[in-house]
C-alpha cells in the first residue's frame, strides 16, 4: 500500500510542497516524515496537509499553523 499527502494552502487549493516527499510505504513513514518536514512546509505556504492512501481514501486532514502554534 501505497501513502501520499496532499499540500493545500489555507483556502484549501493545491500547493506545491517546498519539500519533495518521498514513496510511503507505511502509514508511519509518512506520518514521521511529515513530523520532520512540517515547519518548512508551512514556511514554503502550504497551511494545511491530507494523508490519503493508494485507494484515495482521505485518513484526515492536519492543519499545519495549528501545529505551529500548539
Amino acid at each position: 500500500m501505497a501513502w501520499t499527502w496532499r499540500f493545500e494552502t489555507a483556502d484549501g487549493s493545491e500547493a506545491s510542497p517546498s519539500v519533495v516527499p518521498e514513496e510511503f510505504t507505511t502509514q508511519g513513514d509518512a506520518e514521521s516524515w511529515i513530523g520532520e518536514y512540517w515547519k518548512e512546509l508551512l514556511e514554503g505556504g502550504t497551511e494545511q496537509v491530507k494523508l490519503s492512501d493508494d485507494s484515495g481514501t482521505e485518513l484526515y486532514t492536519m492543519s499545519l499553523r495549528a501545529a505551529l502554534d500548539a
